[in-house]
């Protein structure tokens, strides 16, 4: 007898049966799939991978497209730079060619200015357009070859310019320095007129009976124009040997006040002149002896000497008076150390010494110097009156008698023609610089420097 069963429980245990079977079917596919290495079935976890790779990629072609772009612009940028020095190079070259003017080359600089200016042009029109094409490599490094091209043009711009002026300056120096020699070379020839050893006019026909002190003062300014011709000389050499021109002055004159620095020449004229107008007083700058001197003798030596030239003469007669006189008082006036020191040798002392002449400027001031001194000396024992010699003491009053300034300023001040604050300043002599003689009862100044009293 068969059992009937309820319909609906039949319909349960059918809908479960399916069920498990599903699911057995579900895990015996995935362990199947997994055995094989093949996936068939996409999982929650596996979809959020692939989504993190493509967030990657994106971000990495983003970095490469602004990395891109960058390096366009930086291209841009030194291509633009590059034509703007370019630009710099062709103006420069403008100017440069305005002066000496050349149209040609304004023409080629003008042409290139405005091609830079029409390439940069389009360069913006480009950018704005967003239609660079610019390869960033190739254009960074033409970019930096046309900037350094458009450096050393401009480098050589600049070298010509300055070549230029240097050229400019020259041709002044060159005219200056012409200018500078023609001005010596005509005070050297007023100089020698000045100093000049030939006959002076109102000695030509002159007799010993027309002789008056007159004479004997012309012939003493000529002299010591001389004197201070060769002073002026050795001022310049000792310059040249780097002297200290003040420890000198203190060697010469040790209390000396000088109102301006020219005045320090003053001291070493009155050197000079004490040097060789020492022993004036004697015939022959010697001592006296028991011979009675002629002055006609003397005056016949100072015709024939006068038109003489000293190195003439003495190249001649070098054991004559004259160039006894001269030796002596070179080797006195010019001691070793001192020739030394202004030539780096004793080569024109040994000549001297020995006889010879030396042919240079400063022996040749030197004789000339020399020479007239001689000469003034023969002319003052040619007078029939005493002739004698005298110096003034320093910080003695200033006497217009026997005194002569030799600076405009204190000669004013001395006189009271200058009646300011200055006026209260009373000046002494500070040294003498010429000696002053007496030729019988006349009497020719002695000039003075003369400096506030102590």
């Amino acid at each position: 007898m068969d059992t009937v069963r309820p319909k609906s429980a039949l319909n349960s245990k059918s809908r479960l049966a399916r069920t498990f079977q599903k699911v057995i079917n579900i895990r015996t596919a995935t362990r199947i799939a997994s055995n094989n290495g093949i996936c068939m079935l996409t999982s929650q976890a596996k979809v959020k991978e692939d989504d993190w790779d493509k967030s990657k990629q994106f971000h990495k072609n983003e970095e490469i497209f602004k990395g891109r772009n960058r390096a366009v612009l930086e291209a841009l940028v030194a291509k633009l730079f590059a034509g703007i020095t370019s630009i710099k190079a062709s103006y420069a070259e403008l100017q440069m060619a305005q002066n000496p003017y050349n149209s040609e080359a304004i023409q080629v600089a003008d042409q290139s200015v405005v091609n830079e200016l029409k390439s940069i042009s389009e360069l913006k029109r480009s950018f704005l357009k967003k239609e660079l094409d610019l390869s960033p490599q190739v254009t960074m490094m033409l970019a930096e070859i046309q900037e350094q091209q458009s450096l050393m043009k401009t480098y050589e711009i600049t070298i010509k310019k300055l070549q230029a002026e240097v050229d400019h300056k020259d041709s002044d120096i060159s005219f200056f320095q012409k200018q500078l020699d023609d001005s010596v070379s005509f005070n050297k020839s007023l100089e020698k007129k000045l100093n000049a050893s030939g006959p002076l006019p109102m000695f030509d026909n002159l007799r010993i009976s027309m002789l008056n002190p007159n004479h004997f003062v012309q012939f003493l300014q000529h002299t010591l124009r001389s004197i201070r011709s060769f002073v002026k000389l050795m001022i310049r050499e000792m310059e040249s040997a780097r002297w200290d021109l003040d420890a000198a002055i203190k060697f010469i004159e040790p209390e000396a006040l000088f109102a301006k620095p020219s005045h320090r020449s003053y001291a070493f004229e009155s050197f000079v002149c004490k040097t060789m107008f020492e022993g004036f007083n004697y015939p022959n700058f010697k001592l006296p002896n028991d011979q009675d001197h002629d002055q006609r003798l003397f005056f016949e030596k100072f015709k024939k000497l006068k038109p003489v030239s000293p190195k003439e003469f003495l190249t001649q007669n070098w054991n004559s008076d004259l160039g006894k006189f001269t030796r002596d008082k070179y080797l006195h006036l010019v001691h070793a150390k001192m020739e030394c020191s202004l030539f780096g040798n004793l080569s024109m002392r040994k000549m001297v010494s020995s006889g010879g002449y030396p042919e240079t400027a400063f022996f040749t001031a030197f004789a000339e110097m020399s020479k007239r001194v001689w000469l003034l000396n023969c002319l003052a024992f040619s007078f029939e009156e005493e002739v004698d010699i005298f110096q003034v003491k320093r910080d003695c009053r200033f006497s217009e008698v026997y005194m002569e300034c030799v600076t405009q300023e204190a000669a004013l001040l001395s006189s009271g023609e200058l009646n300011d604050a200055n006026a209260d300043v009373e000046l002494r002599v500070g040294f003498t610089v010429v000696p002053g003689f007496r030729i019988g009862n006349t009497v020719i100044q002695s000039q003075v420097y003369l400096s506030p009293a102590s």
